[in-house]
């Protein structure tokens, strides 16, 4: 990686991290790497910023400090700009960030000296089609959650694989996730833990109201089209809202390339998924 300029993006609402961050500017100021700030990120610091769009085209990395949330949201909004994405955890549980602030140090000389790794990891491309023939697309990194409008009302989803229904959901909605996000929501409403370098789409039912409702997971490059008799919401990453109005359609792909994650080459999953998950751990 020609490493010139970097772009970092801050988590929301935390002006306790502007230490941090210039903590972390000096480090890659000290090598001769220019580091810029998202104008947002920058206000709530009380420094000078860069247009997001601007920042994302002129770095060659990009950087979120914060948590998993901050990295999703930079990894979904610079999708176009096709950038490595590192994160740097400032928060405590995270699957994504492998990184914290105090190793920013020896592991900058690592990604100057090639000794890193880039994981491409899968990005669904949702579509909504309108009656009207109109059309929204976004990109997911973690999941799409089509849910009930109000607490008053279940939502029902029809299903279909390649144009051909294959399921009626009853309940409080679907999450349809990538394997990055299985251990997100999907984990939490009973879905299967997906190895996030696979390619495929996990369909998991929030609260079915059939015990025959169970997770599936299909091959990515498979079509899933939604529809809904009654409005539902479409929730992106958990971040991003739309509506799915009756007669409309969402189309859930594959996009055309993944999102590049920057990790330690001594990264290994299974070990994030024992520390998180505690898994093999003692019986109580």
């Amino acid at each position: 990686m020609q490493l010139q300029k970097v772009g970092v993006v801050l988590r929301p609402s935390s002006p306790e991290l502007k230490g941090t961050f210039f903590k972390i500017k000096e480090l890659f100021e000290a090598k001769g790497i220019e580091v810029m700030i998202d104008d947002i990120s920058a206000g709530m610091i009380g420094v000078f910023g860069t247009p997001f769009e601007k920042m994302c085209k002129a770095s060659d990395m990009l950087t979120a400090l914060g948590g998993d949330g901050t990295l999703i949201s930079l990894v979904r909004r610079s999708y176009l700009y096709d950038k490595p994405v590192l994160g740097v955890n400032a928060g405590n549980l995270s699957f994504l960030s492998d990184v914290v602030p105090e190793e920013m140090d020896s592991f900058i000389d690592k990604i100057l000296s090639d000794r890193f790794r880039i994981d491409d990891r899968m990005v669904i491309e949702g579509r909504i089609v309108k009656k009207s023939g109109e059309e929204d697309t976004f990109y997911s990194f973690n999941d799409v959650v089509l849910t009930r409008p109000s607490i008053s009302h279940m939502a029902t989803i029809e299903a279909y694989v390649n144009d051909d229904h294959f399921n009626t959901y009853h309940g409080d909605g679907l999450i349809v996730s990538t394997p990055s996000g299985s251990t997100a929501y999907n984990l939490a409403c009973g879905g299967p833990v997906v190895y996030p370098l696979t390619e495929a789409f996990i369909l998991t039912p929030i609260s079915p109201h059939s015990l025959t409702q169970r997770p599936l997971v299909t091959p990515a490059d498979f079509r899933i089209t939604l529809k809904a008799p009654e409005k539902v919401l479409i929730v992106v990453d958990g971040q991003e809202h739309y509506s799915l109005e009756k007669e409309d359609s969402l189309v859930i792909t594959m996009a055309g390339r993944g999102a590049k994650l920057v990790h330690r080459l001594e990264r290994n999953y299974f070990d994030i998924l024992r520390d998180k998950l505690s898994w093999g751990g003692a019986l109580c």
